[in-house]
């Protein structure tokens, strides 16, 4: 539970002890491997080198979404996440500064480690606080434009870090612009999967010009013809992001493009699932199965084995 990691690696945390660098590469490890959702399976075709990497990136991640979730909707409870969050940046900055001492978090252990063998920049790693600070005051976007501004914190540096992992040189703008709109799709998949998970704690992110052009009254979700209508659009539209990223995959060195495709075609797979539900996101969550998952990893392989997409 991330209460009790709370409790132990906090602001306001108990351990006391220096965590060592094996200690903080096990925890990311660890974390990674119990809430790694998003095609855990990817991780199997990374090459051994960037596994570790990618497991304390996801860790920072992970901590940053639990930080601005820890809250129960009341004023006092955001000022607080607000508060942990502020603590997290510091942290942050202070893991990029080689002047500072390196906070006794393990996943900042991990990080500073980490910038020791890739030259990594931070802004993409703030940029994701930007995100997880908005998520404290605003639960409601009136136009796309405005969702696809969250998605530009949320989830494209993620993108970005990863292709600072994978390339050996600085990215280049076209890949960036690749980056980008591959985990701008992914980021608004999830969000068509889970738009009942959203409406329990009081989260919206359909755009209130999308729900009026197709009459649907976000302040009340009920399964309709138009509520699908509406559901079918977006799904079409994160479709077509996905799949605008495609040129990525070749631009990539060799050793990571079937590890960049699997995730394009987890997001594609998590869209089929949707449709396939007939785009009743309400009733029940539409969910990638374990087969699925592992029939996608297969294939994946053997594509790239005979050098194809």
């Amino acid at each position: 539970m991330f209460s009790e990691e709370l409790k132990q690696f906090g602001l306001h945390g108990t351990s006391q002890q220096p965590i060592s660098e094996a200690e903080a590469f096990a925890y990311c490890k660890r974390l990674t491997q119990r809430h790694y959702e998003n095609f855990s399976v990817a991780g199997w075709l990374l090459p051994k080198k960037l596994r570790q990497p990618f497991q304390v990136v996801y860790a920072y991640c992970r901590w940053s979404d639990d930080l601005s979730d820890e809250h129960d909707g009341s004023s006092e409870s955001r000022i607080k996440s607000l508060e942990y969050l502020r603590w997290w940046e510091q942290g942050l900055d202070d893991c990029f500064r080689h002047d500072k001492p390196v906070p006794n978090h393990p996943v900042y252990v991990a990080l500073r480690k980490i910038l020791e063998q890739f030259p990594l920049p931070k802004q993409p790693f703030a940029d994701l606080l930007v995100a997880f600070r908005r998520d404290q005051v605003q639960n409601r976007y009136a136009t796309f434009d405005e969702l696809l501004d969250y998605c530009r914190y949320s989830a494209n540096p993620v993108g970005r870090i990863v292709l600072h992992l994978v390339c050996e040189t600085e990215p280049a703008p076209e890949q960036l612009i690749w980056s980008d709109s591959i985990c701008t799709g992914l980021q608004l998949a999830n969000f068509w999967q889970d738009v009942a998970r959203d409406a329990e704690i009081g989260r919206c992110y359909i755009p209130q010009s999308v729900a009026e052009q197709f009459g649907v009254d976000i302040e009340n979700l009920r399964d309709s013809s138009a509520f699908r209508k509406m559901i079918r659009y977006l799904v079409v539209d994160a479709r077509a992001r996905l799949r605008a990223g495609i040129p990525l995959v070749d631009s990539v060195p060799k050793s990571v493009r079937a590890d960049i495709a699997l995730f394009i075609r987890g997001g594609l797979a998590i869209l089929d699932a949707i449709e396939k539900n007939g785009c009743n996101v309400l009733d029940r969550r539409p969910t990638v199965s374990r087969w699925t998952k592992f029939r996608l990893l297969i294939n994946t392989q053997m594509s790239f084995s005979k050098n194809r997409w």
